[in-house]
Parts: C-alpha cells; structure tokens; sequence
C-alpha cells in the first residue's frame, strides 16, 4: 500500500488517500468491494438504489466493521424515502452522499448541516451550476463513454465544459471525470484539465473485490472496444452495456413483444423490493418529473434493476444486462482494489512529473 502521492481538492474534501473513485454499481458495489476501495485508500461508494432500506442500513454497518477509512453511498434523489436514507446516512456518519440525480436543496443542506459531504452526478454544465449554487460541495460528471445510464457527449468535451461553467458562475467546486477512466494516464490527465479525481466503474467491477461471478467477470475480459451498444430497449433511457444475444434480442425487438416480460419483471422487482404499490406509483411519478421520461419510460424503468441483478448476481447472461463502459476492450486483468489503485496512482504520478518536465524554465 503506498503513500500519499497526489493532493487535491478532492482528497482534502473527503479525507482519502487518492484522488481514486469507485463508482456506485447496482449489484456491483457492495460492502466487500467498498471495504476493498476504502482500505487502498480510494473512495468507495455503496450502490443503494437495489437495497432496501434494511439491506442498506446492514451493508453500511458491514463496511463499517471492516474499515475506518471514509466511504460514501450513493442515492436516488427521486426515491420517494430518500429523506429517510439520508438519515441513516447521518446516524451512521457515512462521510459522502452521492447521487444519480440532483437532490432538492433541502436535502443537501440537511446533509451539510450534519457534516456529510455531498456528491451529485451530473450531464451537463448547467446542472453542474445548478447544485453548486444550492450547496453541493462537488460533482461527478461521466462521458458518453461511461457504463449504464450515459448521454453522448464524451469525457473530453464534457469536462472542460462543466469546469469553465463553474468557473464562470463564481462557484468553483471540485469535479471528479468519469466515463473512460481505468489507467494511471486517465487520472493524470484528469487531473491536467482540472479535475480533482477521475471516478471508475466497470475497473473495479473487474477486480477480484468485486462479487461479480468469475464467469461473468470472463465474459467481460473476452470483449474489445466494439463490445459495447447503447440502448435504450432496456428501460428506455440510453444505457451502455455489453453486446450479447439478449441485448441483440431486445434490440430487434417490438415494443409489444417486450410488453409481457416488461410486466413480468416489475412484479418481480416489486416482490424483492418490498415495495408497495402506492409506493412504486409516486416513485414512478417522481422518475417522470426528474428525468423527463415518457411514461412507456418510465413503465419499462423496472427492467433495470431485474436484468442487472440476473446478469451481475446471479451470472445469468442469458437473462441480464450487463451494464458496461467502453474501456472493458483495453482491460485484461483482475487485480486486487489495492494494486490497482497504487499502479494507477503511481502511474499517475509519474505521467505528471513527465509531462512537467516539458515546461520549460
């Protein structure tokens, strides 16, 4: 495990090692590979979108009990007990709050006044100015290139962007990049437009942490920088994942002849979720005034967590998703979370001290 090589405003925000973020994964990013990321001194953060609150509440305590070093959860800001989430947040002194969504300025300020660091992930230059004026202390960006839900705009237009529209606006906060980022060069480069750290997904799915099935993990290895299609077949929002037959299929497909299994997989999603009626309805509302969805969108947003979970959990390709970022075809490895994030923050540090050398005195 290595020292402190790279200081930034991310570090000093949070309180970690490295510059280094695991994002939240459904299925993915549970207590063990957060425990993994916390103790090589990144940033780990717990996916609870597919957790109950119970099931979150265990993984935090889980995490808690296998290191001391800062983590972060990760929340739907349009969940209808979002509220009471970030309360568990605030009893169990979880350092960060990260979330798909911009959350309403009253939960950031809730968050802050209990000394939790506030994190939402965001597409475009004006969102990022919208939750800096109401008190986000920084934010996650991801390019097109990134996994699961993604937008067209790639990592190196997107960045920029959002870093001049900060600087604009007076209200500068760090930004950690992420969509395409799983090497040393990615962090250094990162850090060289201004980002304060680069964010990672499908890296550290592919990492012996993880509690992806072996198999599946394999399955990811064998695919090149062509094995991946955005769809929006799944759950109707654009969504970067593996091509397989079953994405091929559901690509083909009408939108009658996914109507059945779409039914299907929402009373299964209802089911494990424990989830009432009432409760699925607002949450479905509350989808549809957030992100813009239709409502054959937001009918079809179930399908998400079902399919991840059959793919991601139960190793059922034939079954699930597999959500997935471009740089799976320039990864052939499956390290350990800490010798990846000390290569990665070593290299890192290397690449910059290089590239300082080209300035001239």
């Amino acid at each position: 495990m290595i020292d402190q090589l790279l200081r930034t405003p991310l570090t000093e925000l949070v309180g970690v090692r490295h510059p280094v973020v695991q994002t939240g994964m459904g299925w993915v990013s549970g207590p063990r590979l957060v425990t993994g990321t916390a103790n090589a001194g990144g940033l780990g953060i717990l996916a609870s979108a597919t957790m109950s609150h119970a099931e979150l509440e265990r993984a935090i305590l889980e995490v808690k009990d296998r290191t001391d070093q800062p983590f972060g959860v990760n929340l739907r800001a349009d969940a209808g007990d979002a509220p009471e989430r970030c309360e568990l947040l605030i009893r169990h002194g979880v350092r960060v709050a990260s979330f798909a969504l911009a959350p309403r300025p009253e939960l950031i300020a809730r968050l802050k006044d209990a000394g939790i660091v506030v994190i939402p992930s965001v597409g475009a230059a004006r969102h990022a100015e919208k939750v800096a004026a109401w008190g986000a202390d920084a934010v996650m960006i991801q390019g097109g290139e990134g996994g699961g839900h993604t937008g067209s705009v790639p990592t190196t237009l997107l960045l920029p962007t959002v870093l001049d529209a900060l600087r604009r606006s007076g209200r500068e906060i760090p930004v950690i990049a992420a969509g395409g980022f799983f090497d040393g060069r990615g962090l250094a480069a990162a850090l060289s437009y201004g980002a304060a750290g680069a964010g990672m997904g499908t890296r550290f799915l592919l990492t012996r942490d993880s509690a992806v099935p072996d198999a599946v993990k394999q399955l990811y290895l064998s695919h090149g920088l062509d094995g991946t299609v955005v769809t929006d077949k799944v759950d109707g929002m654009p969504h970067r994942m593996l091509r397989t037959d079953l994405v091929q299929e559901l690509q083909e497909s009408s939108a009658l002849r996914r109507m059945g299994p779409t039914v299907r997989r929402t009373l299964e999603f209802k089911r494990d979720s424990g989830m009432s009626w009432r409760r699925l309805l607002r949450d479905g509302r509350e989808m549809r005034r957030a992100q813009g969805r239709s409502l054959a969108q937001t009918a079809l947003a179930a399908n998400t967590p079902t399919m991840l979970r059959a793919g991601l959990v139960e190793g059922d390709t034939s079954a699930g998703v597999l959500a997935s970022g471009q740089v799976v075809g320039v990864i052939d490895d499956l390290p350990s979370c800490e010798e990846l994030i000390d290569r990665i923050v070593t290299s890192a540090a290397d690449e910059l001290r290089r590239a300082a050398s080209y300035v001239g005195g």
